[in-house]
């Protein structure tokens, strides 16, 4: 059961290319390397790192970032993929990798034996317990079950910890990943384990029983570890993280993997999870051939009509949208709708109205941010997307990332930018919302994919 919610988990999908690259930006200036135009870099399999997703391709931020880095940088990079940090740690010190991109964090410990890249994203470490146990302080851990990675960064905050809590005590494993020990959690079998925000906020939402018990400070900082001597962190790694920091292409990344994940309803998973097996296939064929007809993932679709009504072909709002993918009356007329209660028509009507909508999004801009702008539109309306579009420019933000537009769509509704553009005001908050509700469900139906095959 551990290993099927690896292997099903690995298979997370984030459509699209490398969000690193960007066609409209002067390339880095090459630096001078040092291995011959070739680096082997260790990694491990896991959401928050390295795998292949449902198209066979090479996926995570790990493998995004150095191949980016060694795109710039003119390098055949080989990714070796071990199974453990501690093993990664072992084949590095051995030089059996010019670095480890791996999730890693700095510690004491590891900085007697290697050196570090730059921070390029911080995290919590988080103690996560069985629903029902209330671990409130450090001495609350006392008596529980804890299972960590053995010599893993975790590890080493408890043995900090037990300094002042001597009763204090943990189990260690080399056998298993972080991702597996959360899956023991969650079933029951192990009641406390610790790991980092970043794997809990992915994980959570496919097990939200998982209990966010209390945060173990300081932050942590995650970085590339490199052999003691290396001349590839000063002359290449150390520059190139500070080009893609200034010019934003590292949060785009980010964006891409986390953006939507920091969302979390407990309720509206647990109903969600619920549904998907209730209501979900009484129209889960509806929804495929629609969704193959106009070219989507049948997940897309599924899961921007659970957010439209829930999978309730009668729904109604209070402005009059009604049906299965709640259209207006407007809309539905446009698309060739006549009943829209009718949820064959209705699910036809939304599916080609997405497509006309993700059409409009200029070609450059490439995905996944074209489907998350034209999901947008699909709520906002394709015009005050232009609008927004507009305000990310004049900040200086990539109008072509959704990690701009997102941050720019809330100014819509601020006297301040909408009197002085040419739609005017807007809820900007509400598209927001809206897509980043719609990549959490649509991750989950991803992961289930094989209850309806």
């Amino acid at each position: 059961m551990v290993y099927s919610l690896l292997k099903t988990t690995l298979i997370i999908i984030f459509m699209g290319v490398s969000l690193l690259t960007c066609a409209e930006e002067t390339p880095f200036s090459d630096f001078s390397g040092s291995l011959n135009g070739k680096i082997v870099v260790l990694t491990r399999n896991a959401p928050t790192t390295y795998f292949t997703d449902r198209d066979g391709h090479l996926s995570g931020p790990e493998h995004d970032m150095v191949s980016a880095f060694a795109r710039e940088q003119g390098f055949d990079v080989t990714f070796k993929v071990l199974d453990t940090v501690e093993e990664i740690l072992s084949e590095l010190q051995r030089g059996g990798g010019d670095f480890a991109a791996a999730g890693l964090s700095k510690t004491k410990e590891r900085s007697d034996h290697f050196v570090f890249g730059p921070v390029y994203q911080e995290i919590e470490q988080q103690v996560i317990c069985q629903k029902g146990n209330r671990i409130r302080k450090i001495k609350d851990l006392i008596g529980k079950d804890v299972l960590v990675i053995k010599k893993s960064s975790y590890e080493s905050r408890l043995r900090q910890l037990k300094s002042k809590h001597p009763k204090l005590e943990w189990r260690t494993t080399s056998d298993l990943s972080t991702e597996q020990i959360l899956h023991l959690v969650w079933k029951g079998e192990v009641d406390c384990t610790v790991a980092d925000s970043n794997i809990v906020s992915i994980h959570r939402r496919f097990m939200p029983e998982l209990n966010v018990s209390i945060s173990l400070s300081p932050k942590d900082s995650l970085v590339w570890l490199f052999p003691k001597e290396t001349e590839i962190l000063k002359n290449s790694v150390k520059p190139w993280f500070s080009h893609v920091t200034k010019n934003g292409k590292l949060k785009a990344l980010m964006e891409k993997y986390y953006g939507h994940v920091d969302f979390f309803d407990y309720y509206d998973l647990k109903v969600f999870k619920k549904r998907i097996k209730k209501r979900l296939p009484k129209f889960h064929q509806q929804i495929k051939s629609a969704a193959k007809q106009h070219q989507f993932p049948w997940e897309l679709l599924a899961a921007i009509s659970y957010q439209e009504s829930h999978w309730d072909p009668r729904a109604k709002s209070p402005t009059g949208v009604r049906g299965f993918m709640m259209l207006t009356q407007t809309t539905a007329a446009s698309l060739g709708v006549t009943d829209r209660l009718n949820p064959r028509q209705s699910i036809s009507g939304g599916a080609k109205y997405l497509r006309r909508m993700i059409n409009r999004i200029p070609e450059h801009i490439q995905e996944p941010d074209r489907t998350w702008m034209g999901l947008a539109s699909y709520n906002v309306g394709f015009s005050h997307l232009k609008d927004a579009r507009k305000i990310a420019a004049e900040l200086n933000q990539n109008p072509n990332s959704w990690h701009s537009v997102k941050n720019a769509l809330p100014l819509l509704s601020q006297k301040k930018y909408y009197r002085h553009l040419k739609y005017g005001y807007a809820r900007g908050v509400e598209p927001v919302i809206y897509v980043e509700r719609i990549r959490n469900y649509y991750d989950i139906l991803l992961i289930l994919e094989k209850d309806f095959s």
